[in-house]
C-alpha cells in the first residue's frame, strides 16, 4: 500500500530536498469549479451533493501520485496506492464539527452508500474525531457551506510531517447560466508544483462536467 520512493530515480528528488529543507513553502490554489451538470444530475437522481463531491474529489486525488505522498513512520518518503477521504460534519446545535472518514471505493455506488451510512451514524457524535480507526492514507476534505469564498489560506507556526493536500469547498453560487463551486487546495511544495495542483483542479472539473459517466 505504501510505496517507498527511490531517490536515485525520483524525478523530483532535488525539488523535494530544496523545499523540505530550505524554502519550506506551502501553497494555496483557489478556483471556481463549474458544477452545473453535477448539480442537475444529483437532483435528477436524488443524490446528496456532499458525498457525491467527496467521491469526485477523491477520484481525482487518487489519479495523481503527487496528491498521495506521505512520510511513513520510519521517516521514508513515498506514496500510497490510494487515499481515503477524512471529511467534516457539522453539529448545528452547538456549532461544532467532527471528522469522519469513509473507505474509498472507485465504484461510486459503493462509496456513496458507505458515505451516507457514515454521515447518518456519526451525525450526533461530538468531538474532533467522530469515527475511530482512521487509516494513515487519508486526505482531509472540508466544506464551508455558509459562504462563497474567493480564497482560503492556512498557516501554522511549526513544520508538519503531513504532505497530503488539504481541500476545502464552499457555498455554490450562480453566475449567468452556470453554477460555480468555490474550491481551494492547500499543498506542500516539496511534493507537488503548480502543474499538479492545476491537474487536480482540472480533473475534478472534468469529472463534474461528465458526471453521468462516473456517478454510476
Amino acid at each position: 500500500m505504501f510505496n517507498k520512493i527511490d531517490f536515485d530515480n525520483y524525478e523530483r528528488a532535488e525539488h523535494y530536498s530544496y523545499y523540505i529543507k530550505f524554502i519550506k513553502t506551502k501553497c494555496n490554489m483557489s478556483y471556481n469549479i463549474d458544477i452545473t451538470n453535477l448539480l442537475k444530475f444529483t437532483k435528477q437522481n436524488k443524490l446528496r451533493l456532499y458525498p457525491s463531491l467527496i467521491y469526485i474529489i477523491m477520484r481525482a486525488v487518487n489519479s495523481i501520485k503527487e496528491m498521495r505522498m506521505a512520510i511513513d513512520k520510519n521517516g521514508d518518503l513515498g506514496y500510497f496506492d490510494y487515499c481515503n477521504p477524512s471529511y467534516t460534519i457539522f453539529h448545528d446545535d452547538d456549532k461544532t464539527f467532527s471528522d469522519i472518514w469513509t473507505p474509498y471505493d472507485e465504484k461510486f455506488s459503493v462509496f456513496y452508500k458507505n458515505a451516507v451510512s457514515d454521515l447518518e451514524n456519526c451525525k450526533n457524535i461530538k468531538g474532533v474525531k467522530a469515527k475511530p480507526d482512521k487509516p494513515d492514507n487519508f486526505t482531509p476534505v472540508s466544506c464551508v457551506p455558509w459562504i462563497s469564498f474567493s480564497s482560503c489560506s492556512y498557516d501554522t507556526y511549526s513544520d508538519s510531517p503531513m504532505l497530503f493536500p488539504v481541500i476545502v469547498f464552499g457555498k455554490y453560487f450562480f453566475d449567468s447560466s452556470r453554477t460555480l463551486l468555490p474550491f481551494t487546495v492547500f499543498a506542500n511544495h516539496a511534493v507537488c508544483d503548480g502543474y499538479h495542483l492545476s491537474l487536480l483542479i482540472n480533473t475534478i472539473s472534468s469529472i463534474c462536467f461528465n458526471c453521468e459517466e462516473y456517478l454510476v
